[in-house]
């Protein structure tokens, strides 16, 4: 595939890349985007993600959640993710700044890797701030339908950002500061429409980098990328893996 010949001709003249991912690298693994056709949005309310719901109605948020946290830790990481973390070992990109939060980067070997979103890995009580992996919670969402600390008996909240809530201001930091010294930012399956997470690669166009999109579908940074490849993301990097020879 040419495009693939080309990228990565673009990332061998950088010097420093970094990957900025949204739910559309995870959709071959078989997890449904939020927007998409088929996407969450048709199936639940929009405001099930939303704090303030989560609070009234913990119990509607985890009837919902119960059967997404068995299908995200069943998924396995897809040739994207592989040769994504493929390329950050040979050196030719920094990590992975992402807005997913169901870990399939690091399950495929990335090492560097921003979570903007947080992580449906860990929970935090919301009463006493202790963190329970997702293991527990799983369990214990078959005794109850609401998870509780065994502490405290505060409520227990995934550890990811919901609607109304800020961004972790210390992973926001980080990736602000990547996206403001690397010379090209590749965005992988995001529309770019989810503010500030969207400001990221922006910024590494404003401080001079070069903008990659691969993504099927119109983004909100079209107008400023150097290339967009508008093809599958599992065939992009299934080429882009066999250019390198690493599948």
């Amino acid at each position: 595939m040419k495009e693939a010949r080309e990228f990565l001709q673009l990332l061998d003249s950088s010097e420093k890349a970094y990957v900025f991912t949204g739910a559309g690298v995870s959709t071959p693994s078989g997890i449904p985007d939020f927007r998409g056709k088929g996407g969450l949005y048709e199936k639940v309310p929009p405001d099930i993600f939303d704090i303030e719901r989560f609070y009234e109605n913990p119990a509607r948020y985890y009837r919902f959640h119960r059967e997404r946290l068995s299908l995200t830790r069943k998924v396995e990481p897809n040739v994207a993710h592989r040769v994504i973390a493929k390329l950050e070992e040979m050196g030719k990109i920094w990590g992975v700044i992402t807005q997913n939060i169901d870990g399939l980067h690091q399950k495929a070997g990335s090492k560097n890797v921003i979570e903007l979103h947080g992580t449906m890995e860990r929970y935090v009580c919301t009463r006493c701030k202790r963190k329970y992996d997702a293991d527990f919670v799983e369990v214990e969402l078959w005794k109850d339908e609401v998870p509780r600390c065994p502490e405290c008996g505060g409520l227990l909240k995934p550890d990811v950002v919901f609607f109304g809530e800020p961004l972790p201001e210390l992973e926001l930091l980080k990736a602000y500061r990547i996206a403001e010294e690397a010379d090209l930012a590749i965005v992988v399956g995001s529309s770019l429409v989810v503010y500030p997470a969207a400001m990221i690669p922006r910024m590494t166009v404003e401080n001079g980098g070069k903008l990659v999109i691969i993504n099927v579908g119109e983004t909100g940074l079209d107008g400023l990328a150097f290339r967009k490849y508008e093809v599958d993301v599992a065939l992009f990097f299934q080429a882009v893996g066999e250019e390198l020879g690493v599948i």
